[in-house]
């Protein structure tokens, strides 16, 4: 959810700026093997492919939203200082996009977002959507760019391939349903939907921006129950409450889909990971869907 974004502030800035110029900063290449990335999919793809030489900084820490980010003054010598920071643009963390702006010239930074938008057969779509990595096959595209980025292209291609498999999990265990499809807190998984066969029916946008009124919560309601549903998905990391009113309302059920913006400490204890949890969200989604095998 975009709405709730938080800028980072001109104070903050000054801070770091200050900070770094009285030494807190790297050389003029940057600390080699630091690796700085905005948030969870970008640093899991990081941490695999650069392996244990490498230190990955995940800037967003477990269980926030990396729309809400702040960046303290360390993260702003971090960024300053790393050898390459990977992060989406087009607005997706505005804080961190100015302080990349001011990193040193000939240190690497990359839109990972803007990167992919570039490629050949990327197509249109929802092209303010961010969310790409819940597509498995675009996602696998994102850890090519960052193996190029890195110079390990051969271990991009690995875990690419790892990918390649989860999205032939995915075709197969969503090819045989009695529904197609999802109603959605928001507007996160049109990618997946689009892959997979499905139609997204969110019940905000991409960036939402102000409680439902009581006309606009009858008029999801009858979308929901226009649309056959029999599940209304909420969010990890977001508030269930209106997915949960417009479920009771029209007499379904609620589960959740994770959207993979972060993952929590105690999914991290148990050994949660980008597969583990894209596995979760294709059994909810088949439970939910009534797809057989």
């Amino acid at each position: 959810m975009l709405s709730r974004i938080v800028l980072f502030s001109g104070a903050a800035l000054a801070v770091a700026a200050a900070a770094v110029a009285a030494g807190c900063g790297g050389s003029a290449g940057g600390k080699e093997n630091e690796i700085v990335a905005a948030f969870y999919p970008l640093a899991f793809a990081a941490e695999q492919i650069a392996g244990p030489a490498a230190e990955v900084r995940n800037l967003t820490p477990a269980g926030a939203e990396p729309h809400d980010l702040e960046l303290t003054p360390s993260d702003v010598r971090a960024v300053h200082d790393a050898s390459l920071v990977l992060y989406l643009g087009d607005g997706f963390m505005p804080g961190l996009e100015t302080a990349v702006e001011q990193r040193p010239g000939g240190r690497q930074s990359v839109d990972v977002l803007d990167e992919l938008r570039r490629r050949p057969g990327y197509g249109g779509g929802a092209a303010v959507d961010p969310h790409v990595w819940l597509d498995p096959v675009r996602y696998a595209e994102m850890v090519r760019l960052i193996g190029d980025a890195l110079g390990k292209e051969a271990s991009a291609d690995r875990l690419a391939r790892k990918l390649d498999e989860l999205d032939g999990e995915y075709r197969r265990g969503l090819a045989h349903c009695a529904r197609r499809q999802i109603v959605t807190s928001h507007a996160a998984f049109g990618y997946l939907a689009t892959r997979y066969g499905l139609e997204q029916v969110p019940l905000e946008g991409i960036t939402p921006e102000a409680e439902p009124t009581a006309r606009d919560i009858a008029r999801l309601v009858d979308v929901v129950r226009s649309s056959g549903a029999t599940t209304v998905f909420s969010e990890t990391l977001l508030s269930p409450k209106l997915a949960e009113t417009i479920a009771r309302e029209a007499g379904v059920k609620t589960a959740v889909l994770d959207p993979l913006e972060g993952i929590s400490e105690s999914e991290i204890a148990a050994g949660a990971d980008y597969f583990s949890v894209m596995r979760a969200n294709l059994a909810t989604l088949q439970e939910a869907l009534g797809c057989t095998s």
